[in-house]
């Protein structure tokens, strides 16, 4: 995997929904991909380092209806908009990742019939969906294509693809086409959408660089909901193998996802998601308006995912201050992983552990002197965790006398250096 990636941090934006963009494709050009670039400050100031964007090509609704994978999608502009993101992005020290839908496509896309899978009843589609016609990843046109496309948008300035539905493509599909890619675009990064299955056996497989934790996504929340801690702690464990192949993509919502804000039961426990996603291994993403407590329901239905992919102001100011609170522990959490850019490799170990208490223990790879221990506390009295001694405590900003101690359904990060350091080593300083 590309050394950059190491660093990434990124801000995961659906643009069709978070530029107000009609639901269904029209043929004017409507330069709406520019709204963008007015919220590239607000991107550094929040900590991370690039975009994730959703689809930008041209669709015939949600974008992962793709009719023409070498065209903006005119909802959002042309090739000169995409351009000057780019440019705006890099000038802030932002890369962009795109999204490549190449499991299936919209109905009115044009190819031969020899491009598409056959069943007895005409054209397979994905997963039920009538107008997601699924490719046939074992037509060498495709391959060809796919390498085509990926390498296009590389040489325009994309620094990397996640690659939806990746779970439903061959792994043999992505071990033909990344080679070529890879050969001209030797820093590009290639994540899959994943949602089960065996994670590194699909990774192995297919030469990708990472995918989805959909796994560890579930036993945050859901840990939290059930005050069930072990969950987590059997999730991690499972999440320290993966580490030792690959580093997993990491979050606690994305565009497929009801809002872990809405999926939390209780609000004290946002805190605790966040300070998990943030102090363990992987390549960690922040959903837009995540960073800002928004509410929204994932349904099963048309129009379903309306709720999970709104549209933004012009610019940050025009944002409802209610949200700044958790836009500020953003900042502080993803400014503590920048200080410790080992924790993108890092293993956690939970000890301590009890239904409702855990300490977890993140240790850098290399066995360096320092360590980082989240606290958390889901019962409804203080708990005191037998940790021994705290050098320096990063979260909450202000706390108790007592780093130990953690109040009832609080939380907190503590740093602790080791002796391997010896008398040079210091603790985290803010």
């Amino acid at each position: 995997m590309p050394s950059w990636t190491d660093h990434a941090i990124w801000w995961q934006v659906y643009p069709l929904g978070f530029t107000g963009a009609p639901a269904t494709a029209r043929p004017e050009v409507r330069h709406r991909l520019r709204h963008l670039e007015a919220w590239l400050d607000y991107v550094v100031e929040l900590g991370c380092s690039g975009l994730q964007l959703g689809p930008i090509f041209a669709a015939e609704t949600h974008g992962y209806d793709t009719v023409d994978h070498f065209r903006i999608d005119p909802r959002l502009g042309d090739d000169a908009d995409f351009d000057s993101l780019v440019a705006e992005a890099r000038r802030r020290g932002l890369r962009i990742i795109l999204d490549g839908v190449f499991n299936h496509v919209g109905r009115s896309f044009q190819a031969d019939e020899r491009w598409f899978r056959r069943g007895s009843e005409g054209y397979e589609v994905f997963e039920g969906h009538h107008g997601l016609v699924a490719l046939d990843h074992a037509e060498p046109a495709v391959r060809h294509h796919v390498a085509a496309v990926l390498n296009h948008w590389l040489d325009r300035g994309a620094a990397g693809w996640r690659l939806d539905a990746a779970y439903a493509v061959p792994a043999s599909f992505w071990r033909e086409v990344l080679p070529e890619v890879r050969a001209r675009h030797p820093e590009a990064w290639f994540g899959g959408e994943v949602i089960h299955g065996d994670y590194a056996k699909y990774v192995a497989a297919s030469g990708l660089d990472s995918v989805t934790q959909y796994e560890l996504w579930k036993a945050i929340w859901s840990s939290l909901n059930d005050r069930n801690l072990f969950e987590l702690a059997w999730a991690l464990d499972r999440h320290d193998g993966l580490l030792d192949t690959f580093v997993p993509l990491t979050f606690v919502g994305n565009h497929d996802v009801t809002r872990i804000a809405t999926r939390l039961e209780n609000p004290q426990h946002l805190g605790h998601a966040l300070a998990v996603l943030f102090t363990v291994g992987g390549l960690p993403s922040v959903y837009y308006g995540d960073e800002q407590a928004f509410q929204g329901v994932k349904e099963e239905r048309v129009g379903g995912d309306d709720a999970i992919r709104p549209a933004f102001p012009a610019e940050p100011g025009g944002l409802a201050p209610d949200g700044t609170e958790v836009y500020r522990l953003h900042q502080r959490l993803i400014g503590l992983r920048r200080r410790h850019p080992w924790l993108v490799r890092a293993h956690t170990t939970a000890e301590h552990l009890t239904n409702t208490a855990v300490a977890l223990r993140s240790r850098p790879r290399d066995g360096g002197g320092t360590e980082i221990v989240t606290l958390l506390n889901l019962g409804d009295e203080p708990h005191r965790f037998p940790i021994g001694q705290v050098d320096s405590v990063a979260e909450p900003r202000h706390g108790g006398t007592d780093p130990a101690v953690v109040p009832a359904h609080g939380w907190s990060i503590v740093i602790q250096v080791t002796e391997e350091i010896g008398n040079s080593g210091k603790p985290d300083s803010r």
